[in-house]
């Protein structure tokens, strides 16, 4: 389980890494996504269309306990998040697309988060409590406001929170490894393989089936390799936070352990595609395409 302490840090935590997210937009990146429903449909697509369903199939397929396939839809309903970013900017991708998907996912994600979970909970006959997800989306756009007030106000206090809200995100990972595993360790150790192969392979295949999709419509090979880890790299810090403040007791550390794990080998998963991304990264695919798609 997660202490009070641990959720005080938590909630701090997701309040900056929101905040960072919310003073990397402006007023003109929303009409701009506009302009191009093309990306803002791939961006949902990818997100509540790919990743929901690949959650789904592995709960049918490797017979996970309630709990745990509680925790990987949830995990698989998030929308992209700022190590995305960072990732899609290491690879070599489009940086401005990778933003735009995080954006469309992250707006999107109050309405489409608490509708697909319904969807898939119901198919495998569990139960959500739908009206404190929702509540809990509503207040974590609060900060993205915010951040986005700030930007308004000075783009350089907007650059700097961008900033620590992108360098939060990664040290999230580290707050879980040092926090959440050493205490649950025996918990960690009786958790079956099926578990660990969810939460590790939650993202490849959402990287994999991402790629595929994008070439599938053509796109550019910088486009293309930004929609994968766009659609495999979810908001695992959104997840537990979700988790954390809606679920309580002993049922909490057994919905949040696919979070957690995810959190983990995520960043591991997207280092070693993005590796193989700067590798396949020829002298033609240097040339940024007319668009962004």
């Amino acid at each position: 389980m997660v202490g009070p302490l641990e959720q005080a840090l938590l909630a701090a935590m997701i309040f900056v890494i929101m905040l960072g997210m919310g003073a990397s937009l402006t007023p003109r990146d929303f009409w701009f996504a506009l302009r191009r429903p093309y990306g803002l449909a791939i961006g949902v697509v990818s997100q509540y269309g790919f990743m929901p369903f690949i959650g789904f199939v592995m709960a049918v397929t490797l017979d996970l306990p309630e709990a745990i396939a509680l925790g990987l839809l949830i995990v698989s309903c998030m929308p992209g998040g700022t190590t995305s970013n960072i990732f899609t900017y290491f690879s070599k991708g489009n940086l401005a697309l990778s933003v735009l998907m995080t954006v469309t996912s992250t707006v999107f994600g109050v309405f489409l988060i608490p509708l697909v979970l319904l969807v898939y909970a119901s198919a495998l006959d569990l139960e959500i409590p739908r009206d404190n997800i929702i509540a809990t989306l509503v207040i974590l756009l609060v900060p993205v406001v915010i951040g986005m007030v700030l930007r308004k106000i000075s783009a350089n206090v907007g650059a700097v929170t961008e900033f620590f809200g992108s360098v939060l995100a990664i040290v999230f990972i580290a707050f879980i490894a040092i926090s959440w595993v050493p205490r649950n360790w025996q918990f960690l150790m009786t958790t079956e393989p099926s578990t660990y192969f969810a939460a590790i392979m939650l993202g490849v295949f959402g990287i994999l089936i991402g790629y595929g999709f994008a070439k599938l419509l053509r796109l550019h090979p910088r486009n293309a390799r930004t929609v994968a880890l766009e659609t495999g790299i979810q908001n695992a810090p959104l997840a537990v936070a979700i988790i954390v403040l809606t679920f309580p007791g002993e049922e909490q550390q057994s919905i949040i352990a696919v979070g957690a794990l995810y959190s983990m080998f995520i960043v591991m998963t997207s280092t070693a595609f993005t590796l193989a991304f700067r590798r396949a990264n020829t002298a033609a695919e240097q040339k940024m395409p007319d668009s962004l798609l």
